[in-house]
């Protein structure tokens, strides 16, 4: 069964002026339906033509690259585009806001420890919060990897994750990543990070 693009849960102007349209119609249009391509064309007439996205993704490691990373791609991506809303940002509330001070002291220490870790990420990948036995916690993963895969450094379930490739951003802050993620904060859906830390 093919994978698709999921097509996005608000429109490419919505997220102005913190993301600008032309980025965003590139990267849902271009680079993420290019994963969701390559990754379709690597796994046709394989045993893993009829696995699921997660199950490829939990694997990675004993797959090819090409499904690797493209399905790391087609992941990473679907999970990024419902984190980020127009209107969003503030601060999280209830249980998530509780382990986010338990883990980092307090909501802001957790925007800088976050920060660090997309801006220390060379080159590309993305950084994560991710829960892992019962708190959370920062890690970050080169290329498309991400921490549900068996070849992540840090495993865990994710929460929130922000692509720091430079298509994510270079439109609108070129070389500035720590520009990028700070403006990142006025867009993350708290509610859809929080139901993830439920589940």
């Amino acid at each position: 069964m093919a994978f698709t693009l999921p097509a996005l849960p608000y429109a490419y102007e919505a997220l102005e002026p913190h993301i600008d349209t032309l980025t965003m119609q590139i990267h849902h249009g271009k680079h993420h339906q290019a994963y969701v391509t390559n990754l379709n064309n690597a796994i046709a007439g394989t045993p893993n033509e009829n696995k699921s996205l997660e199950e490829l993704v939990k694997n990675a490691g004993s797959l090819s690259p090409a499904i690797r990373n493209n399905g790391g791609g087609h992941w990473n991506h679907s999970f990024f585009w419902e984190i980020l809303a127009p209107n969003a940002g503030g601060a999280p509330t209830g249980e998530l806001a509780d382990a986010i001070n338990a883990a980092f002291g307090s909501f802001d220490e957790f925007k800088t420890k976050f920060a660090a870790g997309g801006v220390g990420r060379f080159g590309s990948g993305w950084v994560w919060l991710i829960k892992k036995d019962g708190k959370v916690e920062i890690s970050s993963t080169p290329n498309q990897d991400n921490p549900l895969m068996d070849v992540a450094e840090v495993k865990g379930t994710p929460l929130l994750g922000v692509d720091v490739w430079e298509h994510a951003y270079y439109l609108k802050y070129q070389n500035k990543r720590p520009d990028y993620l700070a403006a990142i904060w006025n867009l993350v859906n708290w509610a859809k990070v929080a139901e993830h830390y439920s589940k």
